[in-house]
């Protein structure tokens, strides 16, 4: 006899060993027909597992996240079967389910096009209405590998000549299709209808460039067609918002083949927004206590072997010249800390000097790969609000305090604070390549951010192995309109840093001590922020970020004169202005300037010329009708000053 402790707490005896499906079917058959795995002392396991002792089980749905994702990794396993019955010398790589979908990498002769993926997601309701029913089954490892080069799936034999000698492999069969995998799925194909292909893009085997490119499909399933269509509905409304698309029809950024992937093009109008941020940023930092330091885009290769960088950032460097034959060896810069850690050792340090808040605005070079770029938001160059705060143990909690004050701030008037979230990332102990190799201080100083994190009441998840090689960080989050979740800020403690530079203080009982170094961005990378902002706001940036604030619109060449009078005082009051001269009808130049996303267009005519006034269209309220010229120019600097959004 044994008891299973349900999710409403109610107890469940067996005196023999049950399957999850079955012990669903004994709870209730409509549970049975939505259960999509278990969850067993909180491990996700296959609807398949038998329970043979005490444990605490809940039975996973669509509705849970780990019960998506088996329901959308059937989905993916569907459209491999469905792409082997279209293509039938197609290889097979791998399929896994991710956030909003499924994807699967395949090996064809010529990339899929739109025809194929309609022929395949047909194919994959074909496999839906058949009703196959999924099993699992184990082999030894060199069964396995017998079975899988019988069928010719070279990739299939590449993951499991990878395994221990000895390992058992799991498979899954469906119908005549079978698949390496581990699972979770579902114990039919009937239930997965609702399915959607949405592209197919190329992808190296196992992400590494020097492997083959394979063809790589996107999907999406759900349980009810109304869901998928309210899916589909809200990524054409991340289409309208795609910074990559809106920002070049804006005129904000472009790129060019000539220049190179990873490195955009910032045009006037991006450049205005960037500097209008820049300087509210720096502007900011300087109330608050930092002093501003500019260094050099490269240095030698001994500052980073130094600091660390040399041993494990490398791969993500730009390096001028061949470490083996030349005698001095450079590389552009990936982060600004050595460079203010060389400032601070210019000079001799008290504790009374502390703290010390060194702020840059630093362009920045990172060797990204190439499957990993997108717009602005990962770029090869780019531009970080950069600083490092130089105290004593007793004012680090106040600083790393302080330090989240500022972006906490920054973001409330961006108006982003409540698109983000916290992760706490720490190091993995058994990567010991990737992290400088001190277990008691990665502990010491994890549980110190661990107790400020909480003490600022912050809401955050921890993630191992996500920790900067010299300390734990506060990373806050966001994620694109398509889904795809990056950092956008940091603040970081450092506990190894100082020592490798010798950056000591004489602290009150005279002794020589290492300081601590928070780093941190205040606002991070300008290029990913702008990117963020476009998406938040669909173009239409607020007024006091908008890089074209009023637009003035003639109604004939008569009043052009008129016009010049008022960008000039617009100019004049610091207000960024622009003027449509064409011969063009009135109707189609203010369609163009809405289409522009300008917060005010403003007409002028014969009435407004004799009355020195402006005839007001807003972003926010749509006609106004006619206003004095003085009196919109003080309402709009108003609104400019108070960051109004």
């Amino acid at each position: 006899m044994f008891k299973i402790t349900l999710k409403d707490g109610s107890i469940k005896e067996y005196n023999e060993p049950k399957a999850i499906i079955d012990i669903a079917k004994d709870i209730s058959e409509g549970l049975a027909r939505v259960a999509t795995a278990g969850l067993i002392n909180g491990e996700v396991e296959d609807l398949r597992f038998v329970v043979k002792e005490d444990c605490n089980l809940s039975i996973l749905t669509f509705e849970d996240e780990e019960g998506k994702k088996a329901f959308r990794h059937t989905a993916a396993h569907m459209l491999a079967q469905a792409v082997k019955r279209v293509f039938p010398n197609t290889k097979l790589a791998i399929g896994p389910a991710i956030e909003d979908g499924f994807y699967y990498d395949f090996d064809v002769e010529k990339p899929f096009s739109q025809e194929d993926l309609d022929h395949i997601e047909e194919e994959m309701r074909k496999i839906a209405k058949e009703d196959l029913a999924i099993e699992r089954f184990e082999l030894p490892r060199e069964e396995a590998l017998a079975l899988m080069k019988e069928k010719e799936e070279l990739y299939k034999v590449e993951l499991i000549e990878d395994l221990p000698e000895g390992e058992t492999v799991s498979f899954y069969k469906q119908g005549d299709f079978v698949d390496l995998c581990a699972g979770p799925h579902l114990i039919s194909t009937k239930v997965v209808k609702a399915v959607k292909l949405m592209s197919a893009t190329g992808a190296y085997w196992r992400g590494s460039e020097k492997n083959k490119m394979l063809t790589r499909v996107y999907g999406t399933a759900f349980t009810k067609k109304s869901d998928l269509d309210a899916h589909l509905e809200r990524l054409e409304e991340a289409k309208k918002r795609d910074h990559n698309k809106l920002g070049r029809e804006l005129g904000l950024f472009t790129t060019n083949e000539a220049v190179g992937q990873g490195l955009p093009l910032i045009m006037p109008k991006g450049a205005k927004v960037l500097q209008i941020l820049q300087r509210f940023v720096e502007d900011e930092e300087e109330r608050r206590g930092y002093v501003l330091t500019k260094t050099p885009s490269m240095a030698k290769s001994d500052l980073y072997k130094i600091s660390g960088h040399w041993d494990h950032y490398r791969d993500g460097m730009f390096i001028l010249g061949d470490p083996e034959k030349d005698e001095e060896v450079m590389a552009l810069r990936p982060m600004t800390c050595p460079f203010q850690y060389m400032i601070y050792n210019s000079d001799q340090h008290s504790y009374r000097d502390l703290p010390i808040r060194y702020g840059e605005t630093s362009s920045l070079f990172r060797n990204e790969s190439s499957g990993e770029m997108h717009g602005l938001i990962r770029v090869r160059q780019f531009t970080l609000s950069d600083g490092h705060i130089v105290c004593t143990p007793e004012q680090l909690e106040d600083e790393f305090r302080e330090a989240v004050d500022l972006i906490k701030y920054l973001m409330t008037v961006l108006g982003i604070e409540e698109d983000v979230t916290y992760r706490f990332s720490k190091w993995d102990p058994n990567n010991k390549e990737k992290y400088i190799d001190n277990a008691k201080a990665w502990e010491d100083t994890q549980d110190k951010m661990r107790k400020m994190l909480d003490h600022l009441n912050i809401e955050y998840k921890e993630a191992d192995g996500e920790a900067a090689f010299y300390g734990p960080k506060l990373d806050i989050q966001f994620k694109n309109v398509h889904g795809k979740e990056d950092t956008i800020i940091t603040v970081q403690i450092d506990f190894a840093l100082a020592e490798r530079f010798g950056m000591v203080y004489v602290d009150k009982d005279g002794q020589k001590k290492y300081p601590y170094i928070v780093h941190r961005s205040s606002i991070g990378c300008y290029e990913r922020t702008l990117a963020m902002l476009i998406e938040k706001y669909a173009g239409a940036l607020p007024t006091w970020l908008a890089p074209v604030q009023v637009k003035v619109l003639p109604i004939s060449e008569k009043y052009h004169d008129y016009t010049e009078e008022v960008v000039r005082k617009f100019r004049l009051n610091g207000i960024r202005v622009e003027a449509d001269y064409r011969a063009e009808k009135i109707g189609y130049k203010i369609r163009e300037a809405r289409m522009e996303r300008i917060p005010y267009i403003l007409v002028v005519g014969e009435k407004e010329a004799e009355n020195k006034e402006v005839a007001v269209r807003s972003r926010k309220n749509g006609e106004e009708g006619a206003m004095a010229l003085e009196v919109f120019i003080e309402r709009i600097k108003k609104e400019v000053e108070a960051k109004e959004r």
